[in-house]
């Protein structure tokens, strides 16, 4: 090993707890997310700003024309699940989003001032859509290459990457919006996407080297490690991993569908997704709200503070990743790591009903945010290892996608609904409290679940096919 790469290695060590041959597939997984969240975040404040412009009143309609577009996108996504191997269907995917914001770009350009604020929608709906996707591919892809007792260790420091991402994205929006103008930052935000494809593209030639640590931690859970395919040869668990990224998923158009639907424990996580985005729904709505009584037709400054929020949710997210996230999942299990939003919410919700205020909105939607992504979602990630590999693809992306616009779905309308009862920011908030405890119980429900099913996968190791169609 070269003395750079062993002082890399000695300072993951002292963040993570990392393997040697672990290094190369956490850098290239880092990278890979810090350039897919560096892509949306450019997008992010422009996507917000539009949904402003075209009018607050119109916010549920655009939720409803988000939700059309994952019913149209998901299952032509899991067609090609289907049908393409892994290093086929995600390069992609991520070439279709790049082609887009190309046709968004010259479309805006030629727009006028009223075609403008239609187009704005559109792609506010766009964004909305492209979210989502490319960050569940990511986390499908992760799933199905890092193992149940790797995710809980490495996960959190993955999720790192993302964070810088995110960071440098609003910072680039905050600091260019008003120079370069937000239709020529969305050909910066494509370039960046493709420079992730060439990432995820070095990540599957790594894949053998996290199959390799794989064997080496099973063959010690095993008292006789010859006797399992755990302990097979090193040469023959590196092929398995270098022609997993070739093989072809297989299944149905509606498999993903049809497995949630079946599994208690799916249905779970769909669940969990709908407590997050219903109550995540209420706070942006709300946001919006204080944000345009606050600053009124002041467009840039509105501009400028979600950039500064998305700023401020980054810095305390990057922080608690890299000193709380993989201590908590190490030492206190998934279950306490998927508990904790929601009691973020109960507290926050209970403080923004006594005081609906920007500065209470501010705290509460920068903290929220952060405890989603330093700790729910790696949490949430980890639920996913346990799974078949059609699973990993087709029902998380359903949950990651449909689900997810549904709850957004529900919580818009049911915001619009609630506010014609004559229920201000302050009633709206109350309401949220008993809601965010009965999420604090499926949290803690699904930590059990998945004790359940990870004992059920290591005992079932043996018998798992490593490279069939549905393997896990």
């Amino acid at each position: 090993m070269s003395p750079m790469r062993r002082r890399l290695v000695n300072l993951l060590e002292k963040l993570v707890d990392v393997q040697p041959n672990e290094v190369r597939a956490l850098i290239w997984s880092t990278v890979y997310f810090f350039l897919v969240l560096t892509a949306y975040y450019i997008l992010r404040p422009i996507r917000d700003e539009m949904g402003v412009a075209g009018g607050v009143e119109n916010l549920a309609w655009l939720f409803t024309g988000t939700l059309v577009g994952m019913l149209l996108l998901h299952p032509f996504y899991t067609w090609l699940v289907g049908r393409l191997p892994r290093r086929t269907f995600i390069p992609l995917t991520y070439r279709f989003f790049i082609a887009n914001l190309i046709l968004f770009f010259f479309v805006f350009r030629w727009a006028d001032a009223e075609q403008a604020v239609w187009v704005g929608r559109v792609f506010f709906i766009w964004t909305s859509v492209f979210n989502l996707f490319v960050v569940s591919v990511f986390w499908s892809f992760m799933a199905d290459i890092y193992a149940p007792d790797q995710s809980k260790r490495l996960f959190g420091m993955v999720a790192v990457g993302g964070t810088v991402g995110a960071i440098l994205g609003s910072g680039i929006t905050s600091a260019l919006a008003e120079i370069m103008g937000p239709v020529q930052l969305m050909l910066v935000s494509a370039v960046v996407l493709e420079i992730a494809v060439r990432a995820s593209n070095g990540l599957d030639r790594n894949e053998d080297r996290l199959a390799e640590t794989q064997q080496h931690e099973a063959g010690e859970e095993n008292s006789a490690p010859a006797a399992t395919p755990a302990a097979a040869p090193k040469g023959e668990t590196k092929r398995r991993a270098s022609v997993r990224g070739s093989l072809v998923i297989g299944g149905g158009v509606l498999e993903g569908i049809s497995h949630v639907l079946k599994s208690p424990y799916l249905i779970g996580i769909a669940a969990l997704m709908l407590f997050y985005t219903i109550t995540s729904t209420f706070v942006y709505f709300q946001q919006a709200e204080i944000t345009a009584e606050v600053f009124g037709d002041d467009s840039a400054s509105r501009t400028q503070l979600f950039a500064n929020i998305d700023l401020f949710v980054n810095i305390l997210t990057l922080v608690t990743q890299l000193f709380l996230t993989g201590r908590i999942m190490k030492w206190f299990g998934v279950g306490i790591g998927l508990a904790f939003l929601p009691v973020v919410c109960i507290l926050g919700f209970g403080i923004l009903a006594a005081a609906p205020v920007l500065a209470a909105l501010v705290v509460f939607q920068t903290i929220r945010r952060a405890a989603n992504y330093a700790i729910q979602r790696p949490a949430r990630e980890v639920l996913y290892t346990v799974l078949a590999r059609t699973d990993k693809y087709k029902a998380k992306n359903f949950n990651d996608t449909f689900v997810y616009r549904l709850g957004d779905q529900v919580g818009a309308w049911s915001y619009t609904l609630i506010g014609w009862l004559g229920l201000g920011v302050a009633g709206l908030s109350l309401l949220m409290v008993p809601f965010s405890a009965v999420w604090l119980v499926l949290a803690f429900w699904l930590g059990k679940r998945y004790v359940d099913r990870k004992g059920e996968w290591d005992l079932n190791r043996s018998s798992r096919p490593a490279l069939g169609p549905t393997g896990a």
